[in-house]
């Protein structure tokens, strides 16, 4: 059973941030010592990092669905949550990572290199924070954020100096485990070599890797068996060897056809023309393939090949072979541009910018995005009016009603909120100095009730106990008293 998995589909989620906390500050002879609920802690974030000590993605195969540590909620006393902690990943050198769609998302070459796929929730806010000279005791706190939620497939493409092309059995194992310190699996039956393997070579001051790419056979390049896995790894590599059979008992296989087949596999895949090729003509130990190298040589060199004879049995050849592998590594090295430091890229927002969009869909409805507005609605509990009152302050503030009212909203339109619809209902208090009643509430919010107030019926009692004029002029005067 193989251990090498180089391609696996992880369900990535980032921790949720805490909830804000809702707290009155209280003790003796002190009943109301004003707001003191603290925030909640953000959630952790998830990141890749390329790691030199992993060559496989085998664990995530095994483990797919990973998830951040969420955010603590906030407590009274001032008290604020604790952050989640961040999820680190380690992935092997020459990861690329890719949405379900097949968008290259990142391509992490290079130990160290890091990339944040998720990232956490927002700790929401207590009422200790959200406290102003208008609102002095806050009823309600912010919610927490959740946390990005993320699909992506993880592809590996081995990143070697050197790669090793050629027909099952032509002896790619056998000649990595000869020039490096790789213990590949060698056995006399095709296909013994299921995952590409890795070695590194040291000739003199150089030191390259070479990578033995197996499943190459006719048709690799669109599907066929086991080639169109392997062939990535291909992508990476700065010189490609040809690895010829020229002992092998086949009928219809000669070492030239063999390496058009490869070519045509290699040019139906795209992108490796340019890579410098060299041909190893293996097993000239065997008599019959040292008399076949011999006829196959001129032609080969005609094409612009650089041909070596190579025995892996008794290692004849190899040196030069190393060698010029080495020269070419060299001359790939020195022709790459210079590394760069990552830039800092500032996109600094428009002068009439406003932060969101109003669409206006065919139903009639209005949709509103912007990631703040859409922030805001998540971390406001729709259960508590005053709540609902602060949201609204906000996007007026923020200018999402007068927008409304110019792209033609009326009372009562639906409008869409990131995951939430409202009846849009204008009002006068939206956005000015409103001074909120109690905690909690939001008189902006109540209901209309026919019922009269208690002024009401103070004043229509009143209004009942007054005798009307027409009663007090026709009512008869009171005598006067007789006088002696």
């Amino acid at each position: 059973m193989t251990t090498f998995v180089d391609r696996v589909v992880l369900h990535m989620q980032a921790g949720d941030g805490g909830h804000g906390c809702v707290s009155i500050h209280r003790e003796k002879f002190k009943p109301f010592g004003g707001p003191d609920g603290g925030n909640g802690g953000h959630g952790g974030s998830v990141s890749l990092v390329v790691d030199a000590q992993v060559t496989t993605l085998l664990d995530f195969h095994f483990r797919p669905h990973l998830k951040a540590e969420n955010g603590k909620g906030g407590a009274g006393s001032n008290r604020d949550g604790a952050n989640g902690r961040d999820l680190v990943i380690k992935v092997p050198n020459g990861t690329v990572v890719q949405s379900l769609d097949g968008e290259v998302l990142a391509d992490l070459v290079g130990v160290g290199t890091t990339f944040e796929a998720a990232r956490g929730g927002r700790g929401g806010r207590g009422n200790a924070s959200l406290a102003n000279a208008r609102r002095k005791a806050p009823g309600f706190a912010e919610l927490g954020e959740p946390g990005d939620k993320l699909d992506v497939v993880l592809e590996l493409k081995s990143v070697a100096d050197v790669g090793l092309v050629g027909f099952p059995s032509a002896g790619k194992s056998s000649l990595i485990s000869v020039i490096s310190a790789a213990k590949p699996k060698i056995a006399d039956y095709p296909f013994t070599t299921l995952v590409p393997n890795l070695g590194v070579v040291r000739v003199d001051n150089h030191t390259f890797t070479v990578a033995d790419v197996p499943g190459l056979i006719p048709g690799a390049a669109t599907g066929k068996g086991l080639g169109l896995e392997f062939l990535r790894h291909v992508e990476r590599c700065a010189v490609l060897v040809h690895v010829v059979d020229t002992a092998t008992l086949e009928p219809g296989r000669d070492p030239l056809a063999d390496i058009d087949a490869i070519e045509l596999e290699l040019s139906q895949y795209g992108g490796l023309a340019d890579r410098p090729r060299l041909v190893a003509l293996n097993k000239v130990d065997v008599p019959d393939g040292k008399d076949l190298a011999d006829i196959v040589r001129p032609d080969l060199e005609a094409r612009g090949f650089r041909v070596f004879d190579v025995s892996t049995a008794t290692r004849e050849g190899l040196r030069e072979l190393t060698y010029a592998m080495a020269e070419l590594v060299e001359e790939g090295r020195r022709a790459a541009p210079p590394a760069e430091p990552t830039r800092i890229v500032i996109r600094p927002k428009a002068v009439d910018d406003a932060g969101f969009t109003i669409e206006a869909e065919v139903d009639g409805s209005y949709t509103v995005r912007g990631s703040r507005p859409e922030r805001w609605v998540k971390q406001t509990n729709f259960d508590n009016d005053e709540a609902v009152g602060y949201l609204a302050d906000r996007l007026a503030r923020l200018g999402v009603e007068e927008k409304l009212a110019k792209a033609g909203a009326q009372a009562g339109d639906l409008v869409r909120i990131g995951e939430r619809e409202f009846d849009w209902q204008p009002t006068l208090y939206a956005g000015v100095d409103f001074v909120p009643g109690n905690r909690g509430t939001d008189v902006r919010l109540e209901e209309k009730s026919n019922r009269p107030s208690a002024s009401d019926r103070l004043a229509a009692r009143k209004a009942r106990r007054v005798r009307p004029e027409d009663e007090i002029e026709a009512a008869p005067a009171p005598a006067e008293p007789d006088s002696e």
